[in-house]
């Protein structure tokens, strides 16, 4: 290894190379000096040596410029060496801050009433740039070792610990919570993203994750307070009584709580459910299977496993709809009416219908418009129904939700922040109010549904009890879903709710997003394309003012633009934010439209999303403006959460994929066209065929005569 002087004279040298803020720079540098001389981080210095002396100096920066932030959803992001990365420091070093930020906050009783801990399945394995010769502390890395090596410092600090035996959805650390009166909670899982990351998520008392200003208490004492981590090995912590290892009972009290949701007691869907390799097979199965409905696990999906090497893109996303790829002929195959799909921690779900011999795939905000119809619907039969009931939602949830509300009497708190964590503060509310009673649903856009007392968190269990009564009394009718969700949209007026993202990495792209935001709040905006802006809304001028941390500023960093109706619309908008624990620029779109005679379904859809459409491509095109990005039109037919800048890369390389065609040996031609894709991931050219076809006549494969 090389002396430390003359590794940090290397790592300036080669920083000062990027086209990158100083203060990046400096940054890096100093947390990087840090890690290559504390004996705290000596079992990452001979990876750290093989970073500098390789070169690889966007990579380092990017792992070392900052200490991973904590943002809406908690900690969360690329497992790897550096304060930037998920590894077995940033996690201990997270918990000895919650120790001591519970201490504070709870006093003694945080010591006897203790935490829950729980965790998914992610395994790292993806340990591309590191030296495969050299140890690697993450290599490997799971959830259960980031939640052992948790418990190791909250034990330290005195703090009892009930642990899970093995993995847990994330709803069921919610309700764990408090059914064992902790004082808090961890969930370890990086919930649907790619099996490249991890993370922890936070939870309160009320099974809830914190919210402003409490998560910004939590991150001073993490990022400020922290002198030393105390850790205490877990064969010690069991007998002192500081560690105690649940399963059984609390899993039977959760699937007891979640059962007791039915609004039907109809059972005769057949169901296949795919849990994407994750913890969905602990929560979702044996409870709809318990409740006597006919459900199937799809076997290419069933096994637990961090790599979700069976999931398209393997991005294990219910809102995604090619996470649903392996499983439709295996639906087809066990003649499935439905098949219901959750994220490895198990609190989204998404769900496929078959309705007149087709798949039909519904989207959060759909999912959400049917449960609160149904639930309504069957409130009022069973004589529940008041005007005091109320359904909760976030700002960016569909409003058609609002509308439904509104139109049959009851309350509907819609405009709350994103993240389901606002849900559960609401819920708190009513709970203290004694209201509780009153509440019927929360429901967000991003495939997040609760119902009951028992949780705070969003849970696709409960979702899928309320989906498979649903879907189970339709059937005896001769209708599906879609035929539901139809009538709704006729009833009320047709609404088109668009998700997409501009994905930008790294440092860098923390920068561009920021860009985007500033230029977009600070500027006016007449009109996007031929769509005239009526009204901006910023939510960083709302109340409370002045905000109430600095994770209140963030989370608020949300910018609302209200177009003006068309002929066929009640409302239009856009709304934009950076994610809070992705590299993303998120725009959400909804184009809401008037009542319609049912038989005109067709002609009230084609209108609404044709809109949809001209407002998307028109909104991103004056984004990409901003960055100085002349955006293909094609690019439009990539695949939407690809990065921008491997969008871009497509675009530079299609022609030498063309000119594969001159290669006269298949083998050599699939060979360079792997070389020429590998920046794309998994599944390459289902990513990029759509534009691919749209210039050459055909996807790549037939074009290349590879198929």
């Amino acid at each position: 290894m090389d002396s430390y002087q003359t590794l940090m004279e290397k790592a300036k040298i080669g920083f000062a190379t990027l086209d990158l803020p100083e203060n990046f720079k400096t940054n890096a540098l100093d947390r990087l000096k840090i890690w290559l001389t504390d004996d705290m981080f000596a079992a990452y210095g001979s990876q750290i040596d093989h970073l500098i002396t390789s070169g690889q100096w966007e990579f380092l920066l990017d792992s070392f410029y900052q200490v991973i932030p904590f943002g809406t959803g908690g900690r969360r992001g690329l497992v790897g060496i550096g304060p930037n990365r998920i590894n077995p420091w940033t996690i201990q070093a997270s918990a000895q801050g919650h120790s001591q930020y519970l201490s504070k906050a709870h006093g003694i009783s945080a010591r006897h009433r203790g935490l829950v801990l729980a965790y998914d399945v992610r395994r790292f394995t993806d340990t591309k740039g590191y030296a495969p010769d050299r140890p690697n502390p993450v290599r490997n890395l799971d959830c259960r070792q980031l939640a052992e090596a948790a418990a190791q410092v909250y034990t330290a600090n005195g703090i009892k610990v009930y642990l899970f035996g093995n993995t847990r959805s994330t709803p069921e650390l919610s309700f764990a919570i408090r059914h064992l009166d902790a004082v808090s909670g961890c969930m370890f899982s990086a919930s649907h993203n790619l099996p490249t990351d991890n993370g922890k998520k936070v939870y309160d008392q009320y099974g809830g994750q914190l919210i402003p200003p409490h998560d910004q208490d939590l991150v001073d004492e993490v990022t400020g307070n922290v002198s030393a981590i105390q850790t205490m090995d877990l064969d010690a912590a069991g007998q002192k009584g500081l560690l105690t290892v649940i399963g059984t009972e609390v899993d039977d009290a959760y699937q007891k709580a979640v059962a007791s949701l039915q609004l039907s007691t109809a059972r005769g869907v057949r169901i296949l459910y795919s849990p994407l390799h994750g913890t969905g097979l602990t929560s979702v199965y044996p409870v709809l299977k318990d409740m006597g409905f006919d459900i199937h696990l799809d076997p290419a999906t069933a096994n637990l496993s961090g790599a979700f090497e069976n999931v398209t893109f393997n991005i294990p996303n219910p809102e995604v709809i090619q996470s649903f790829d392996t499983a439709l002929p295996n639906a087809d195959a066990i003649g499935a009416d439905v098949i219901m799909s959750t994220d490895p921690d198990a609190d989204r779900i998404g769900i496929m219908v078959l309705h007149e011999g087709d798949w039909n795939f519904l989207n959060g905000n759909e999912i959400g418009i049917v449960l609160s119809e149904y639930a309504i619907d069957q409130y009022r039969k069973k004589g529940w129904l008041t005007k005091d009931n109320v359904i909760i939602k976030t700002e960016v949830t569909s409003t058609l939700i609002d509308t439904i509300a509104s139109e049959n009497g009851i309350q509907c708190i819609g405009d709350l922040l994103v993240g389901f964590k606002y849900i559960g503060e609401r819920m708190n509310r009513l709970e203290t109010e004694g209201r509780q009673g009153d509440f019927i649903l929360g429901t967000e856009e991003s495939h997040g549904f609760l119902m009951g007392n028992y949780a705070r968190d969003k849970d696709a269990a409960g979702a899928a009890v309320w989906l498979a009564g649903l879907t189970s009394q339709l059937k005896t009718d001769g209708l599906t879903l879609v035929d539901y969700l139809n009538g709704i949209y006729a009833k009320y007026g047709y609404c088109h709710n668009y998700l997409t993202e501009i994905r930008l990495l790294g440092a860098k792209g923390i920068g561009r997003i920021k860009t985007i935001m500033d230029h977009l709040r600070q500027n006016e905006i007449p009109a996007v394309g031929d769509f005239t802006v009526a009204e901006k809304i910023d939510r960083w001028k709302g109340e409370p003012q002045p905000h109430l941390s600095r994770t209140d500023t963030s989370s608020r960093n949300v910018l609302i633009l209200k177009l003006a109706d068309l002929p066929e619309t009640r409302s239009i908008r856009i709304t934009v934010r950076p994610s809070g624990t992705e590299p993303k620029f998120k725009i959400y779109i909804e184009v809401l439209g008037r009542p319609f005679d049912p038989s005109t379904i067709e002609t009230a859809r084609a209108q609404i999303v044709s809109i949809q459409e001209r407002l998307e491509r028109a909104f991103m095109a004056y984004c990409y403006g901003i960055l100085g990005v002349d955006f293909p039109e094609r690019g439009f037919m990539l695949f939407w959460q690809l990065p921008l800048d491997d969008k871009l890369k497509y675009f530079e390389i299609e022609d030498r994929i063309a000119g594969l065609k001159t290669v006269s040996d298949a083998a050599d031609r699939k060979r360079k066209l792997d070389n020429l894709l590998n920046f794309l991931g998994a599944n390459p050219t289902q990513k990029v065929d759509r534009a691919f076809a749209a210039r050459y006549g055909s996807g790549i494969m037939t074009y290349l005569g590879l198929e």
